[in-house]
């Protein structure tokens, strides 16, 4: 290839490269500020919520299965419609 049809293109990739670099930057600066203590624990308290609410949702689950499986053994138990 010609190096004079490449020549355009060093600027360019130049100034690509500065900005991913300038993103980076300030990405890991809003990453290093982002921490602060209330957050930290608000987004604890969060998850321990979150984590009680699929535990919850978990044995809810269980008793709906056990529900259905003794709703299936015992069709006759049903009621009878009425008779007129």
């Amino acid at each position: 290839m010609d190096p004079n049809a490449l020549a355009p293109l060093i600027p360019i990739a130049a100034i690509v490269a500065w900005g991913a670099v300038k993103i980076a930057k300030i990405k890991a600066q809003s990453r290093a500020a982002g921490v602060d203590p209330d957050t930290a624990g608000r987004l604890q308290a969060l998850e321990q919520e979150v984590g009680i609410l699929r535990q919850e949702m978990v044995e809810a689950q269980e008793r709906l299965d056990f529900t259905e499986r003794v709703l299936a053994q015992h069709p006759a138990d049903r009621l009878a419609p009425p008779s007129n």
